[in-house]
């Protein structure tokens, strides 16, 4: 049987909290406190094994760095966007691919959309990554 989306999600929220100084949360939090991320769910594939053997999720992980203006937040998204290092979000998640047994597999597709969120009256420097599970 599957993983619970609920599971999946605190799953990705574990893995993306081994990222040096970045808070984590299972879903979007009601305040803007960057660095954190947290995970989106964007889609459920049904029937791509027989007897539910292979549930595809995929998910949109948010990054929200800091000041949109301020360079050390661009530094960050540097550091966030690199595929390895302390602060990978790519090295983070793929690096147990299984998210402690919780999934049979993910990967870490392409990142995307870097913008500015307006919270506030203040921007923030915002990425988001393409995350695909096998459940």
């Amino acid at each position: 049987m599957p993983a619970s989306i609920s599971a999946v999600t605190d799953a990705i929220k574990t893995a993306l909290s081994t990222v040096s100084g970045l808070r984590t949360y299972s879903f979007q939090p009601e305040q803007i406190n960057p660095p954190f991320a947290f995970p989106e769910l964007t889609s459920v594939t049904y029937h791509r094994a027989m007897g539910l053997g292979d549930v595809e999720m995929a998910f949109t992980i948010n990054v929200v760095v800091g000041r949109y203006t301020d360079r050390t937040a661009n530094d960050a998204l540097d550091a966030y966007l690199s595929p390895t290092g302390a602060t990978s979000i790519r090295a983070a998640l793929e690096s147990d691919r299984t998210l402690g047994g919780v999934v049979q597999t993910l990967i870490l597709s392409s990142a995307a959309n870097v913008v500015a969120v307006n919270e506030a009256d203040a921007n923030f420097l915002s990425v988001q990554f393409q995350l695909t599970v096998h459940a």
